[in-house]
């Protein structure tokens, strides 16, 4: 079972000062609703090396990147949920839009996102330029947070105010 821990703690336990000869990958996401197309692709960036730390997006930057009605699940929630899973060594949190600064600080031997990422991955520069490299993984069709709410939506009736009489 993996940890939620500051940034500050990973890179203490976890950093490249530290780490040894251990290979430790990172990845990062919402992981607003978090469903098997998640836990295949971070059993996927486990297998990649000996340390799975995953960059969690906090309540503000998801709202800053998916709109007012996200998260769904808090934070704190989230992060419990992730570092229970078996793949999942540690978790921490950051703020910003994007993890570029946690990146920098923990300039992890893999950086792997998924396929579904549009762009250019963040983080790759430092990543490559310290040694390391970045990994795309391939992502389980039919599993998205976003389709998880189409369905809610679908079948969920519309809220109606109350009629006065």
């Amino acid at each position: 079972m993996g940890r939620v821990v500051s940034q500050d703690e990973l890179i203490e336990v976890v950093g490249p000062a530290v780490r040894g000869s251990r290979k430790v990958v990172f990845t990062n996401g919402c992981f607003d609703l978090l469903h098997p197309g998640h836990i295949r692709s971070l059993e996927q960036a486990r297998s990649l090396g000996d340390i799975l730390v995953i960059g969690l997006n906090s309540d503000a930057s998801v709202r800053q990147l998916k709109g007012a009605g996200r998260p769904l699940v808090p934070e704190q929630e989230r992060a419990e949920l992730l570092s229970g899973l078996a793949a999942v060594d540690f978790v921490t949190i950051f703020e910003e839009p994007t993890p570029r600064a946690l990146i920098t600080r923990l300039l992890p031997d893999v950086l792997a996102k998924g396929t579904d990422w549009n762009g250019a991955i963040v983080g790759t520069e430092e990543v490559e330029d310290a040694g390391g490299k970045v990994v795309s993984i391939e992502l389980e069709p039919g599993y998205s947070t976003s389709g998880i709410l189409q369905k809610i939506r679908a079948i969920t009736p519309p809220e109606t105010s109350p009629t006065r009489r």
